[in-house]
């Protein structure tokens, strides 16, 4: 199974689990398709993106279950991101979990499979 990561405000995820999709946050709307991390890249993201952010969720997805909708492309440094390009089926999330702020003010991260 190809785990990937998306980092989102849990009132917005909430809103998802009510409607039954995920469609994703303002700036995945603004791009075209949903942001998603891999384990190596979910703290790098979380830092550059989220930094000093109270209230988000880890949602962990199955990347297997979005077929051709999901797209590695490069992004920073030419690293492979994964993009779906569409809504995120609920059917397809694993898990969510707080992503809390540690008193460094960063995010703890739970254990993630790579």
């Amino acid at each position: 199974m190809s785990i990937i990561y998306k980092i989102v405000p849990a009132s917005l995820w909430q809103d998802a689990q009510n409607s039954g999709e995920f469609k994703g946050a303002a700036v995945d709307l603004s791009d075209g398709f949903i942001h998603f991390s891999t384990a190596e890249q979910a703290g790098e993201t979380a830092a550059r993106h989220f930094a000093g952010q109270e209230g988000l969720l880890l949602v962990a997805v199955d990347g297997e279950a979005l077929d051709e909708r999901l797209v590695y492309e490069p992004s920073r440094g030419g690293a492979l991101f994964p993009h779906l390009y569409g809504p995120l089926p609920l059917e397809a999330v694993l898990w969510q979990k707080p992503l809390p702020l540690g008193a460094d003010g960063l995010h703890r991260f739970p254990e993630l499979t790579r």
